[in-house]
């Protein structure tokens, strides 16, 4: 096929980045690596765009993929991109296509003041720090090794769950009968066992002194069985990785009252693209 002519007007790389992880998590057949370890970074096309407002692609998971792919080609399979790698990269993609500034919506705790603020995504991204999963949890004999979830995995939670707390609610409208309470208490049971899954998939590999457990239905099994103290054990040191790894709280300043005070970023891609 002839070369088009207008090849050298198509969409170049605006940033390169490096990912949090330093791709120490992957292998080639979900990110191409490069020489320098920085990933080039393309702006959105229009179909990117279209694609971040399509209600039902955005629910399920498939816009963030399609657009990740589509201006980050060297990640081959962005559904295994793990949940602390994905901020970073969906800020590239935000600055690569309409540039460094973010207007964020904020209220005063002190005044409840509505406000506006400009913030810097490239001061943002620098803050992020390296992903630190090497700290293990050690309980009597046991060793447990902690990963981030990808975001297949944390995708597939957020729809379950979002289904069984909506199942929960329209519940409460039905008339009250035995089959009612029976429902709400199989509902409750569901998403506490959900959440008990979510917290096995952060888990890599359990150690003992006589071998290490990495198969995920022997972990499930372990969390449902072990003590309460051991369960909460686990949860916290789960959830402690998971803050010590997410995207730093921004510091704002309000116009009105001067108070100071911090707010978390939230990345929501149906106007995070916007």
């Amino acid at each position: 096929m002839t070369n088009n002519p207008l090849q050298q007007y198509f969409r170049r790389p605006a940033i390169y980045i490096k990912l949090p992880s330093q791709n120490k998590y992957y292998d080639q057949s979900v990110i191409e690596p490069t020489q320098t370890g920085e990933l080039p970074v393309y702006p959105m096309t229009a179909l990117d765009e279209i694609t971040s407002k399509t209600p039902d692609a955005v629910f399920n998971g498939h816009a963030v993929v399609d657009i990740i792919h589509s201006c980050m080609p060297n990640i081959k399979n962005a559904w295994e991109i793990n949940s602390v790698d994905l901020d970073a990269i969906l800020i590239a993609i935000k600055v690569a296509s309409t540039g460094e500034k973010m207007e964020i919506g904020t209220v005063c705790p002190n005044c409840s003041t509505d406000a506006t603020y400009d913030i810097s995504l490239i001061q943002v991204l620098s803050q992020q720090q390296n992903v630190d999963y090497e700290k293990t949890l050690k309980i009597r004999e046991l060793e447990i090794k902690f990963k981030p979830l990808s975001f297949a995995e944390a995708n597939k939670n957020n729809l379950a769950q979002f289904e069984l707390q909506k199942f929960l609610r329209d519940s409460q409208s039905y008339e009250d009968s035995p089959e009612k309470e029976q429902t709400i208490r199989d509902t409750i049971t569901k998403l506490n066992s959900l959440f008990s899954e979510i917290i096995s998939g952060t888990v890599e590999y359990i150690k003992t002194p006589e071998s290490t457990v990495h198969e995920r239905e022997f972990i499930n099994e372990f969390m449902n069985n072990c003590d309460r103290n051991t369960n909460l054990a686990i949860r916290e040191f789960s959830v402690q990785l998971r803050n010590e790894n997410q995207l730093k709280p921004l510091n704002i300043k309000c116009m009105h009252c001067s108070h100071e005070y911090t707010q978390q970023l939230i990345l929501n891609i149906t106007d995070f693209f916007a």
